[in-house]
């Protein structure tokens, strides 16, 4: 029996694992790999390839990045492609009908959550946010709506005290590669029906903003916890300190919760065991953090540079 030809469409880091998965199994043969276009970043604004771009290089598949997916020369060359099936992983456009009508098998998506709960850009970040037990990844056939499409497998994991939002993120992106080389044999068989995403327990996961990071003190200190977690490594849970000039902003990268009251946002205890400082309901031990244009350090290393007294408060310019 002939491989199977897909065509994957992908961008992100999270891609790279499904993309590996598939080159590595011999009853699939991708036709094409369609990312992105090189994005300006860094101070110099130098363009740079996706991480999905870099790894096609490495295996040497053909590329294809067009602006817009919805390019009326990029679908003809998909169609000349004669694709079985396509796979998206963390693309970033929204497909329109007439790509997902294209193979005759359908687009198939591999997303990091349960569905129906956190559709759309950061499931991620946000199932830690909001203090979710578990999350998982999704197969599902796509159509015209965000993350809507017919659940073909599942399957789940549950979010760790230590997990932050990159080590999540790696162990979904594995994850998800395995179920998707198990899911599409099956489903070309036959073997699986999609099932509609169920009405109820639907959430938004909305793309992350910086100021998304900036820690309110007045919340309970394990929804803090959640947040600082959900934001590492970017971007990243921050506050500030008064000074003469201009606000410091500190950059907290590990803390725990601690039973312990005071007003919030105020300085409880500055020891080499860590920062306390109060919060809404609790408080919170600060373990790691990192002063603007510093290194990162343990609480005991801050401190001998930058003493911080009972009393003081952090506070939201």
């Amino acid at each position: 029996m002939a491989p199977l030809r897909i065509i994957f469409m992908g961008t992100a880091e999270l891609s790279c694992a499904s993309l590996e998965k598939l080159v590595d199994d011999k009853n699939f043969s991708i036709a094409a790999v369609v990312t992105q276009p090189d994005k300006p970043k860094g101070r110099e604004l130098k363009l740079t390839p996706s991480p999905v771009k870099i790894l096609a290089g490495k295996l040497n598949l053909p590329l294809l990045q067009p602006t817009k997916a919805r390019d009326e020369k990029f679908i003809g060359e998909l169609r000349e492609l004669k694709p079985d099936l396509m796979v998206v992983v963390a693309y970033g456009q929204i497909l329109p009908q007439t790509i997902l009508e294209l193979p005759r098998l359908g687009c198939l998506n591999v997303h990091t959550s349960l569905l129906p709960k956190h559709r759309g850009a950061a499931p991620i970040q946000w199932a830690i946010a909001n203090g979710d037990a578990e999350t998982g990844v999704t197969i599902m056939k796509m159509d015209a709506g965000l993350d809507t499409g017919p659940i073909l497998s599942t399957r789940r994991t549950p979010i760790l005290p230590a997990d932050d939002s990159q080590m999540l993120h790696d162990r979904l992106a594995v994850l998800g590669a395995e179920l998707l080389a198990e899911t599409i044999p099956a489903y070309v068989a036959g073997k699986i029906s999609p099932q509609a995403q169920p009405a109820e327990g639907s959430c938004y996961a909305a793309k992350i903003k910086k100021e998304d990071g900036k820690i309110d003190w007045h919340q309970p200190a394990v929804q803090i916890w959640n947040r600082l977690r959900a934001f590492t490594p970017w971007p990243g849970a921050f506050t500030f300190l008064p000074a003469a000039t201009k606000p410091h902003l500190l950059k907290i990268w590990k803390a725990e919760v601690v039973g312990k009251n005071g007003h919030a946002g105020t300085i409880l205890s500055a020891e080499k065991s860590g920062i306390v400082v109060g919060c809404g309901q609790d408080a919170l031990r600060i373990l790691e953090l990192q002063r603007e244009g510093g290194k990162r350090m343990m609480a005991e290393q801050f401190l001998a540079g930058f003493p911080l007294q009972a009393g003081a408060m952090f506070f939201q310019p």
